[in-house]
């Protein structure tokens, strides 16, 4: 839920926008054009836009997670960096061209180890097909792609690193959850009270939806404002 003292803050197209992706209420035309990328046709329930690579969106709900997931790093006194270049983190089927920073660096946290923590944010109906629903495939199927992708490196640079995977309705796969969950501890041993034991999963919940409302509000037709 919106919360102005913790900084979550919605507006009602975007509060009603999601409210109907999370529930599957038909969002969009059936068929238009998207008016943002102007290439892929619409789907009813926002598929295409909660894909689409075009700005504004993708990247915004990318970054406001990875922000919000720094500031809660911060705000429990645990030293960490975002956008951080390592100087390793590549796919192996690429090679050097495609080295890219970490989204944050998190400073002596495994074993004396800097943990590199990649985020990645998939819809839960990617790749389904004919095949049945189950909660939170496509997310762990996303953070073991990222291992695959990066694990090996870091470990051999003497890191280690945590996929931070999630779906857009608020699923978290198993290895997102430990790092809250320990980030949760810290941050009550240090500074919070038990009435806020929750404040760090109910952040990151919140910018996920953010981040999904404005994706698809930048293709809803003028109409449904």
């Amino acid at each position: 839920m919106p919360i102005d003292g913790l900084g979550q803050h919605m507006s009602p197209v975007e509060y009603r926008t999601i409210l109907k992706y999370r529930l599957m209420i038909p969002l969009f035309p059936v068929d238009e054009v998207c008016p943002v990328c102007h290439k892929a046709r619409l789907d009813s329930f926002g598929e295409h836009a909660v894909h689409c690579r075009e700005l504004p969106g993708f990247k915004y709900r990318h970054d406001l997670v990875r922000d919000v997931l720094f500031d809660i790093f911060r705000c429990a006194g645990i030293s960490a960096k975002k956008e951080v270049p390592v100087n390793f983190l590549t796919d192996p089927l690429e090679g050097r061209p495609t080295l890219r920073p970490t989204d944050i660096l998190v400073f002596g946290w495994v074993g004396g180890k800097h943990a590199c923590v990649g985020l990645t944010g998939v819809s839960p109906l990617v790749g389904l097909g004919g095949s049945a629903f189950t909660v939170g495939q496509a997310a762990l199927k996303a953070a073991s792609g990222k291992l695959t992708k990066h694990e090996k490196a870091c470990l051999d640079n003497q890191h280690v690193f945590i996929p931070f995977a999630f779906d857009t309705f608020g699923f978290l796969a198993p290895e997102a959850v430990d790092l809250l969950s320990r980030v949760q501890s810290v941050m009550h041993s240090n500074v919070m009270t038990p009435r806020s034991m929750n404040v760090v999963f109910k952040r990151l919940s919140f910018a996920i939806q953010k981040g999904v409302a404005a994706q698809l509000v930048a293709r809803l037709p003028t109409i449904s404002m």
